[in-house]
């Protein structure tokens, strides 16, 4: 509600009164609207049971269901809400129904495709620890894809490997190639054609990944510390304005960064180069030798390695 000034005293602060369903001055009480709606339920509750109990709301819509969580659930124990068994002349109508319901859910191409497609999203994402809304969003995003078509033809594995691709890109936390092959059981190739698709198809830009996209991933899964992580950032961001990243492998050049950041804080925990889950020992230390020449070169590792020892 817009903010209702005093004709009496020009003052702008009100007061709501839901009970008489006012709207008062608070400087002189005067009553500036008498037509106030309460939006709130109609029932009281005096503790959180009760308002438990009496709340008749369901759980929120989450897309990565068939249903989108609003379903009618039918179940085979033939009891009724109190647990009482159901009389013998209803088993037959409650047979009905649960067939009905069943059917229902698959009554279309649409509603047999989501039926797969979810559960493999749901898994593909719990392997991935993929965040639930990234999951939510490539829910969207896949509903999106097959009302339009762009599924047909093509396997359902591949399109979801491809969205999930597409949106942990979006939201800085990158997935590779290599992982969504592992997990999907579909060659890079494949995913690949999938989400050049997809983008063209929705007039979608494709996404651009930095190193420092996969630095807290790969710190994560060392255990080093915050300083190191963030001394990883600020390497990659001066090895850019220097141009010495350019065509590289961004998770390779992420891995290398990690490594000289730990011999500058002095971190234990990743000194020593060992190969990540997605890079291979031999890349991390070529791009590791290249990052410390040139680096060193600029003196700009001698102003790191001050800064971080300040």
């Amino acid at each position: 509600m817009d903010t209702v000034c005093c004709k009496a005293c020009g003052g702008s602060q009100t007061v709501f009164d839901y009970k008489h369903g006012e709207v008062l001055c608070k400087s002189c009480g005067l009553v500036l609207e008498d037509t106030l709606f309460d939006f709130g339920p109609e029932w009281r509750a005096f503790d959180e049971e009760q308002m438990n109990k009496r709340a008749r709301t369901g759980g929120p819509i989450r897309f990565a269901k068939q249903n989108i969580g609003l379903t009618t659930e039918i179940d085979r124990y033939d009891r009724d809400i109190k647990g009482s068994a159901v009389p013998s002349e209803r088993k037959a109508q409650l047979y009905r129904l649960r067939k009905w319901q069943r059917r229902s859910r698959m009554g279309t191409s649409v509603d047999r495709n989501l039926s797969i497609a979810l559960p493999e999203l749901d898994r593909m994402c719990a392997y991935l620890n993929v965040p639930n809304n990234i999951k939510e969003e490539c829910a969207v995003l896949y509903r999106k894809c097959v009302n339009k078509g762009i599924v047909r033809g093509r396997s359902i594995e591949s399109v979801i490997a491809a969205i999930i691709y597409l949106i942990s890109r979006n939201h800085k936390l990158p997935k590779t190639l290599e992982e969504l092959e592992k997990v999907s059981g579909v060659k890079v190739k494949d995913i690949g054609r999938s989400y050049r698709t997809i983008c063209r198809r929705l007039s979608m830009r494709m996404p651009v990944v930095t190193a420092a996209d996969y630095i807290p991933r790969l710190a994560s899964e060392r255990g080093i510390s915050g300083e190191t992580e963030a001394k990883a950032i600020e390497i990659l961001e001066k090895a850019r304005e220097c141009g010495i990243i350019a065509g590289k492998v961004p998770i390779s050049i992420a891995a290398a960064a990690i490594y000289l950041a730990a011999h500058l804080t002095d971190d234990k925990c990743a000194q020593k180069i060992k190969g990540f889950s997605d890079v291979p020992e031999s890349a991390i230390k070529s791009r590791y030798d290249e990052l410390s020449k040139e680096l060193s070169k600029r003196d700009l590792l001698v102003r790191l390695a001050t800064h971080a020892h300040a």
